[in-house]
């Protein structure tokens, strides 16, 4: 039984063609200086499509009812590194992480609150620290079981950020007394081996780029990150307002890890008003 398993499993993934392996040979990419070593150095176990299709057999990339055509989910070569820019590709691409739709369920395309995140901080999605996207996800969720709706400027009213040069992947710091939901994971590891290409491809180029051609978030990483310190209500809407005034009213942390679990639950409802309920909202 388990070799026929095996067996089958096998069928469902191709074999590298000899463009991949080619690829191998490529010359090394430069003009990442900017970029702190630990970044440029790192590798990614999705340079053979066998391996990354067998990993796409398990988990959900693209959000339900959403067709599969809108991009291309495909390997790195060993030269590709995740800093690294459009130099040389014929369709626009972006990187993810494994960890983003195994761990933290993000879904393609990419909602307008995570964009106007990434477009705010001026990152790639891949530049973000993990820690900071399951802040963006817990909010997103809990907005939701609010009926609230979900701004890129009220949340990082939330948080600050201290960039770093040479730059490296940007976290968000909780500003004390006032974020209210907790850290998702205290040390956040193995991710940044588990990235690889989304392509997009003409079917969804109205998900990823305004009409004008530009992309709607930063592709690639950029060597200025925003900078955010100590946000004023001045600079909040009136909703945002609302928004934040509502959170506020929590007086616990609220359990990161348990609001992004929603997304892969099979009751989401039912869970969101038991951690309402857990926390005396209502």
């Amino acid at each position: 039984m388990v070799g026929k398993i095996s067996m089958e499993t096998m069928t469902e993934v191709r074999e590298d063609p000899p463009k991949e392996l080619a690829e191998s040979n490529w010359p090394a990419k430069g003009g990442y200086g900017w970029v702190a070593a630990d970044v440029r150095n790192q590798s990614s176990l999705f340079q053979w499509s066998r391996l990354l299709n067998s990993w796409l057999n398990c988990t959900p990339v693209i959000a339900k009812g959403v067709s599969r055509g809108i991009v291309s989910l495909e390997q790195v070569s060993n030269i590709d590194c995740i800093c690294h820019g459009q130099e040389g590709a014929t369709e626009k691409f972006f990187y993810m992480y494994m960890c983003h739709f195994s761990q933290l369920h993000v879904r393609l395309p990419l909602d307008d609150f995570t964009m106007g995140v990434l477009r705010a901080l001026n990152v790639a999605p891949t530049q973000l620290h993990p820690n900071s996207w399951a802040y963006m996800q817990a909010f997103r969720v809990l907005c939701q079981s609010l009926y609230l709706q979900p701004s890129h400027r009220a949340f990082l009213y939330l948080y600050d950020t201290r960039p770093h040069q040479p730059t490296t992947w940007l976290s968000l710091v909780s500003r004390p007394s006032i974020n209210r939901l907790d850290v998702f994971s205290q040390s956040f590891k193995h991710f940044k081996d588990g990235y690889f290409k989304v392509v997009v491809k003409e079917e969804g180029m109205s998900h990823f780029l305004n009409a004008d051609g530009s992309t709607k978030f930063p592709f690639s990483w950029t060597g200025s990150p925003s900078r955010y310190k100590d946000m004023g209500t001045d600079k909040l809407s009136a909703v945002d307002k609302e928004v934040v005034e509502v959170l506020m009213k929590f007086t616990d942390k609220l359990p990161t890890k348990g609001l992004v679990r929603v997304y892969n639950s099979v009751h989401p409802i039912i869970d969101i008003e038991g951690i309402c309920l857990l926390l005396k909202l209502y």
